[in-house]
């Protein structure tokens, strides 16, 4: 029986300066060797690396397997979101949120390898906007501000470039006014971030919505309302324990749905661009089967 398990396994071959590449020859050998049929997969951009996800699930594999970072994982995600196929992670990029929220390894492949051919799985919500499925969070404050910088910077690699542009950011960023919607209720309040959680991280370990569930079929809104730049640059790392939920300025919500609007911000989730808010966001309950 063993040997009718087909695996694709779809690769970023940029991940990590290469590392997803080297990752995935490694991870497909040991597949192979564990009796697994594999169809390596390999897109020149997200656009074909979706097509072909989605074309293995609609063929009928039995797992889809992305090797790469979040944005990786949020191209799986769209091919597989509700279809009870699941989705197995061989992390290779910067932040590697999604497999630190199911505990696969950040360093082992043939530990990642493994957790695929045991085949066991788990059931966790995602959220969708604008008929875009995130695991993660969406960045809809400072944070998606410094990420738009990020991505037009080409040195330094990783999360010391994110930590660049967060400081050039602060220098000039002022709080903005937002207006959100929690299934119904409006708050219209002046933040320095919002930011909405299908799960508790981002950004490699940033804790910004500590305590989200990833299935309880709700979304958790974090505003951190105005504090000063010496205060957002003390707190910042307050973020990678979740320790920042005692800050007077913070503040923390649940709801199905969220609609956030606020000026000159562009939303990011899964480290991947959504667009210029306002957007809305709900919780799919159930929408992904993983491999855990």
């Amino acid at each position: 029986m063993a040997d009718t398990r087909v695996i694709a396994l779809v690769t970023n071959p940029t991940s990590g300066k290469g590392k997803g590449a080297r990752l995935s020859a490694l991870a497909e050998m040991q597949l192979r060797e564990a009796g697994l049929v594999v169809c390596p997969m390999q897109g020149r951009d997200a656009d074909e690396a979706l097509d072909l996800a989605h074309q293995a699930v609609a063929d009928g594999v039995e797992a889809l397997v992305v090797v790469g970072g979040d944005g990786m994982v949020n191209v799986g995600l769209q091919a597989v979101a509700t279809t009870g196929t699941p989705l197995g992670i061989i992390p290779a990029g910067t932040g590697n949120d999604v497999a630190r929220y199911v505990d696969i390894s950040l360093k082992d492949v043939a530990a990642a390898a493994d957790i695929v051919i045991r085949g066991r799985t788990r059931t966790l919500d995602l959220a969708r906007c604008g008929g875009r499925y995130f695991a993660t969070v969406m960045a809809a404050g400072f944070d998606a501000v410094a990420n738009e910088r990020a991505n037009t910077m080409t040195w330094p690699r990783g999360q010391m470039r994110y930590n660049l542009a967060t400081l050039a950011e602060l220098r000039t960023f002022e709080p903005r006014p937002y207006t959100l919607d929690l299934d119904g209720e409006t708050l219209r309040l002046h933040a320095m971030l919002v930011a909405i959680g299908n799960g508790p991280s981002y950004g490699g370990g940033l804790r910004i919505t500590e305590g989200a569930k990833m299935d309880d079929g709700l979304l958790d809104v974090v505003i951190i309302k105005p504090i000063t730049k010496l205060d957002l640059i003390r707190t910042y790392p307050k973020l990678f324990s979740g320790t920042h939920t005692t800050h007077p300025q913070y503040e923390h919500h649940l709801a199905r749905t969220v609609t956030v609007a606020a000026p000159g911000i562009v939303g990011y989730a899964d480290g991947e661009r959504f667009g210029p808010l306002p957007i809305t966001i709900e919780s799919v309950p159930g929408a992904l089967t993983v491999l855990s």
